[in-house]
């Protein structure tokens, strides 16, 4: 049985850095009790450091190091209400960190990165607040444009309801003249044009006024139209055997001028929608019009039948229409993705510079789903981009009548 004289009598193995036993006393275990000074951390190997020879370790600090200090003192300085100099200087290294934060949410790059839609959106809200903002002037007399091109599909009847649709919102009297056989503007503007209905086509063949076939749109109030039938397809034959017949339109649309400004009432503009042909149909519009109004689809074909367009036209001023001439051309279904509509609206940009609207119509299935409900964009959904370019439309086309520049006028000056 081991004895406290056995455990005190022999020293401890070298190497192992325990203390003598004559310098610590033995614990209940047999070994030597470890002092406070010494570390409990084992020697590295090789070495041979005694408990007195072994440098004393640092002292225990109460509950912060000096390396946490270092690290929060710039976080934390020392009175932080009642020094200037930290008033005035930040600490480097939360300056280091307002540099970076400040760099980063820089808003033109962020407006550059973010995705095409919430750019679209941006850029919609912007031209909504422009046009609720903006009140139309109407012209000192009644203007009457004849919307027409020989090329089907580029957008004339769309054109026709949709910028008189925005004009009678602001406030301006309206009159549609349907004279397409099809009747699309008719079902735009919801207005019944079966076979039994009363239509253009009496007006020009059998003489009925103007004013018995006007019916009111029901969803513009000031917008008014004058229907198309089936019928109309024959009266293209049928108006070759009768006396004037290329000015039966304008002299029905001025008695029913006339017939107004009687009554103390006024028109403020006269649309006519004519039929994708260059016949005697659209030859009346023209005689009956002073201005033209050319929807120009951004594609090749569109851009190629201009030119007979406006060799007929001259045709027109030459011997029936003196005053007739193109006020305004608007390019219709428009797609940025692709680099022939740009082409196609600089082209005409650059021949036409006066003529042609800034506002270019994109393609929108909005538009196209609208005729389906017997109403115009303008009515079936007012926040769409098709919507908002009609609108732009007619503003440049209100802006463009209110200084009265008419033929008359021009020739008159």
């Amino acid at each position: 049985m081991t004895t406290e004289q056995d455990v005190a009598a022999p020293t401890t193995s070298p190497g192992l850095g325990f203390p003598r036993p004559s310098t610590a006393a033995a614990s209940p275990l047999g070994w030597p009790t470890v002092s406070r000074e010494t570390s409990s951390d084992p020697a590295p190997p090789g070495a041979t450091p005694t408990g007195a020879d072994r440098p004393a370790p640092a002292p225990v600090s109460p509950p912060v190091s000096s390396e946490d200090v270092t690290i929060t003192e710039p976080s934390q300085p020392q009175s932080p209400l009642t020094s200037p100099e930290t008033l005035e200087a930040p600490p480097t290294q939360d300056t280091q960190v307002s540099r970076e934060t400040s760099l980063d949410p820089v808003v033109p790059a962020v407006a550059d990165d973010e995705p095409p839609l919430a750019r679209a959106v941006a850029d919609e809200a912007r031209r909504r607040a422009a046009l609720a903002s903006r009140e139309l002037s109407r012209p000192d007399r009644t203007r009457i444009l004849t919307v027409a091109n020989q090329k089907g599909g580029v957008g004339k009847t769309t054109t026709t309801v949709n910028v008189a649709a925005a004009l009678a919102q602001s406030g301006a009297a309206v009159l549609v003249i349907d004279l397409d056989p099809q009747g699309n503007a008719s079902t735009a503007l919801g207005v019944p044009h079966h076979p039994e209905t009363t239509s253009i086509y009496d007006v020009l063949i059998e003489d009925v006024p103007l004013a018995d076939v006007i019916a009111d749109c029901p969803d513009v109030p000031g917008l008014r139209c004058a229907p198309a039938t089936i019928d109309l397809a024959g009266a293209e034959i049928e108006l070759i055997s009768l006396v004037a017949r290329e000015t039966r339109l304008r002299r029905a649309v001025a008695a029913y001028v006339e017939r107004l400004a009687a009554q103390g009432e006024r028109l403020d503009y006269i649309f006519v929608d004519c039929p994708p042909s260059l016949g005697l149909l659209t030859i009346n519009a023209f005689v009956a019009a002073d201005e033209v109004f050319i929807p120009i689809q951004c594609e090749y074909y569109a851009l190629e039948g201009l030119s007979q367009l406006l060799k007929t036209i001259e045709l027109i001023r030459s011997h029936l229409n003196p005053g007739l001439h193109v006020s305004s051309i608007l390019l219709t279904m428009y797609d940025a993705r692709t680099r022939l509509s740009a082409q196609v609206a600089e082209e005409v940009r650059e021949h036409f510079p006066a003529e042609t609207l800034r506002t270019s119509v994109p393609r929108s299935v909005r538009i196209s789903e609208a005729p389906s409900y017997g109403q115009t964009v303008i009515t079936y959904d007012p926040s769409s981009t098709g919507a908002l370019s009609y609108l732009e439309a007619a503003g440049e086309l209100a802006d463009r009548g209110v200084t009265g520049a008419t033929p008359q006028n021009k020739e008159q000056a």
